[in-house]
């Protein structure tokens, strides 16, 4: 199983929808301070179903939307994909890609997605139990 992509919208400082993609080898995320480096790695743990603000580097779970800026306005909403590689169906699912997606919305209600079909956030868990 490899992480073959990552999408943000409204999540920390990524206001905008921001697509990564990721190739075969190595991936070395750099850039100077405060860019948004550690935001990716936190956008990872939250679509994967962490449940700690804490560590999201948050006191809140609400921390994770754009609060804005002197140019944009607040977001109502988080959301975070992630796509996987199933080729070697290191996942128990009959796909070669995986999409894993999570909402977020100002008023604390969230929504899951495997394939964008909505799911239980259990189902997010039970997904990656077995995979290593």
């Amino acid at each position: 199983m490899k992480l073959k992509g990552l999408e943000m919208f409204g999540f920390k400082s990524f206001a905008d929808k921001t697509r990564l993609k990721f190739g075969d080898g190595i991936t070395i995320v750099v850039g100077p301070n405060g860019s948004g480096k550690s935001n990716i790695f936190d956008a990872v743990k939250w679509v994967l179903g962490t449940q700690s603000a804490k560590s999201l580097r948050g006191s809140r779970m609400e921390d994770v939307i754009f609060v804005g800026s002197d140019d944009r306005k607040t977001l109502g909403m988080a959301e975070v994909s992630i796509v996987l590689d199933n080729s070697g169906k290191t996942i128990n699912m009959d796909y070669s890609e995986v999409k894993v997606t999570r909402r977020l919305y100002r008023s604390g209600e969230s929504e899951y997605f495997i394939n964008d079909n909505q799911v239980r956030l259990k189902d997010i868990i039970e997904l990656f139990m077995d995979t290593g």
